[in-house]
């Protein structure tokens, strides 16, 4: 697994504590640990870190591919949603 760079790792941050995050081989781990006193750690596939909060995880392997660009399609022009006639 590639490194991160240096560039891109001074810009994330754990989105449960806000600490910096280092990587750990296919990992990133937040630097201050949560209430509990766990330092999180946050996979890396093929090169994009997932930084969702652990009780996410599961929601989000279950949802289907097409369903996370869902709303995309129907967007107007300008990246807003159609007005609808009663508005």
């Amino acid at each position: 697994m590639p490194k991160l760079s240096p560039e891109l790792l001074s810009v994330l941050r754990c989105p449960v504590t806000g600490s910096a995050l280092v990587q750990d081989g296919e990992e990133l781990v937040a630097v201050t640990a949560d209430e509990s006193g766990n330092k999180l750690r946050y996979r890396i596939e093929d090169g994009i870190p997932l930084l969702l909060p652990p009780e996410l995880l599961p929601a989000a392997a279950a949802a289907p591919a097409d369903q996370h660009d869902a709303g995309q399609h129907d967007a107007g022009e300008h990246g807003t949603a159609p007005r609808h006639a009663a508005e």
